[in-house]
């Protein structure tokens, strides 16, 4: 079983592997984070290792300890 795909499929998917790369190990170096690690993985797969990234090394879920209870003490 042969399977052919179109030349614009695999541009598409190219260039959104290229662009999460780019933006995984930029960020990474930003933050001083393993930003080669991060560049690489980046290329290999989309989206998980941005959500891998996003959710475990800059914590964007992480909530604030402070927050919790300020309502509480009003």
């Amino acid at each position: 079983m042969k399977v052919d795909y179109s030349p614009t499929l695999i541009i598409i998917v190219a260039a959104i592997l290229l662009m999460q790369s780019i933006y995984l190990f930029l960020d990474a170096r930003k933050r001083s984070h393993n930003y080669w690690f991060w560049g690489i993985v980046g290329l290999i797969q989309a989206p998980m290792p941005t959500l891998f990234y996003l959710i475990f090394i800059r914590k964007i879920f992480h909530k604030k300890a402070g927050n919790i209870n300020d309502n509480r003490d009003h």
